[in-house]
């Protein structure tokens, strides 16, 4: 049977099988193996037409999905996705790499994802309103507090999770912790939108700290793209523990700093970003407002070959922005750590170069692939759950502790786990690619294999 080519997920699905393939894993445990082409079929895939009104008075349709791959670890969590570029690929390798992302924060959360082909840049707040309230009368048929548990992701932000929890309630008639993401007074969660950035960098720090222990991120020059969510809070984190940012960017283009001499990013420029991005603005509108001569903005590029000597770079835009030039160019610029902020933000190809430089020495790339590096905005997702089942609210601090736990818990997880497996003989540093696949497999394997999912 020839099916259609779904490149991005088979680009996930090949990325786990080569890790699996060349670690210990099956020769250890070689039950295990069977499981792979099922966990890699989702359990079921949810398609939709959504049909809305603009504000001309015109009937506009898009194509909404949710594709709800795997529940053994708990209800199906993961986020919707409003883009143009959103069809049934690209949200079955989010799903994908959900399934053992969630698996890696230790709690009780199954893998999905969803969304539509709407594009919510250039559209007015009611039509927004009115795009949520057709997307969720047919999604509320198919998720609940134990059943399916989604949340924000690009294009999808308190705005948008507010519609869509308000039109749940209504046709549903319950007031339940269905989404994440929540307002404050409504059942969300302290931290929620710092989360995915927060919890990037308490993962950095420890990747830091293994390779040079005692070492920080203070002084640090750090690259960063994407200048939505998550790049704001990974941006100010750095900034606050003395690191540098020299650069941000969008899918138009990206700003980076003029000069190494220069302060990088202010806590006040983020602020800007933030204030544009609500409003769905490109990040070029900025040119004006910030100090004259202090950035270039570069039309049409990604900041990796533009940044000079950088010692942490950090993907936090989209899909495949680091390709395998790009990674030589960060390994030529000095770069030691490279942590992903976006969902398989590097090619396969980059991955080759920052893995085969980390075999070289201990000096070498150290790469935290994004299912390890980003957990930390589900695993907040899924500490907001628990606090909507109990009724409770726990203060920012709780929530920040809990967080900085989980990310922690995982690095060394990801760090056991690829010694414990690995098939090669490294000198250098252990993979966390490696660490971070088998880890999030095994523990949802093992859950397959204990309810009798093959049978």
């Amino acid at each position: 049977m020839v099916l259609p080519s779904e490149p991005e997920f088979e680009q996930a699905y090949n990325e786990l099988l080569l890790t699996l393939e060349n670690s210990t894993l099956f020769e250890k445990k070689p039950n295990l193996k069977k499981v792979l082409p099922v966990v890699s079929i989702p359990e079921r895939v949810i398609q939709f037409r959504v049909v809305w009104q603009d504000d001309a008075g015109n009937l506009q349709v898009n194509r909404g999905f949710r594709v709800q791959f795997n529940s053994a670890l708990g209800p199906y969590k993961g986020g919707l996705r409003f883009h143009p570029t959103v069809n049934l690929s690209i949200l079955k390798f989010l799903g994908y790499e959900q399934i053992f992302k969630n698996a890696l924060t230790g709690l009780a959360m199954g893998g999905g994802k969803g969304g539509a082909d709407f594009d919510p840049k250039g559209k007015s707040d009611n039509e927004i309103r009115k795009f949520c309230e057709a997307f969720m009368r047919e999604l509320s048929r198919h998720i609940g507090p134990d059943t399916d548990v989604p949340a924000g992701d690009i294009g999808v932000g308190g705005r948008e999770i507010g519609y869509l929890f308000g039109a749940y309630r209504r046709y549903r008639n319950a007031f339940e912790g269905v989404l994440t993401g929540k307002g404050i007074t409504w059942g969300g969660s302290l931290i929620r939108p710092e989360a995915t950035g927060y919890g990037l960098i308490y993962y950095v720090e420890k990747m830091i700290d293994y390779v040079n222990p005692g070492d920080s991120l203070a002084g640090k020059t750090v690259a960063i793209s994407g200048s939505g969510n998550v790049a704001q809070f990974a941006a100010l984190k750095v900034i606050e523990l003395g690191g540098k940012v020299v650069s941000l960017s969008d899918s138009k283009g990206a700003y980076v700093l003029a000069s190494s001499e220069s302060e990088g990013f202010t806590q006040e420029e983020i602020s800007q970003i933030a204030n544009i991005k609500l409003l769905h603005q490109e990040l070029a509108t900025l040119d004006t407002k910030f100090k004259p001569g202090k950035f270039n903005y570069i039309s049409g590029a990604r900041p990796w070959t533009h940044v000079g000597a950088v010692d942490i770079a950090l993907p936090c835009a989209t899909q495949n922005e680091v390709s395998g030039e790009e990674a030589y160019a960060l390994v030529a610029a000095g770069c030691q750590f490279v942590a992903e902020g976006s969902n398989m933000g590097s090619t396969m190809e980059a991955i080759d170069v920052f893995e085969s430089e980390r075999i070289k020495s201990p000096g070498g790339i150290w790469y935290a692939p994004g299912k390890a590096a980003n957990c930390g905005g589900v695993a907040v997702s899924g500490l907001e759950m628990a606090q909507n089942s109990a009724r409770v609210s726990w203060t920012r601090e709780e929530v920040d502790a809990k967080l900085k736990d989980i990310m922690v818990t995982c690095f060394e997880n990801c760090v056991n786990t690829a010694i414990e497996y690995s098939s090669e003989k490294t000198d250098g540093l252990p993979s966390l690619v490696k660490g971070a696949n088998i880890a999030g497999f095994v523990k949802v394997a093992e859950a397959m294999l204990d309810q009798g999912d093959f049978y």
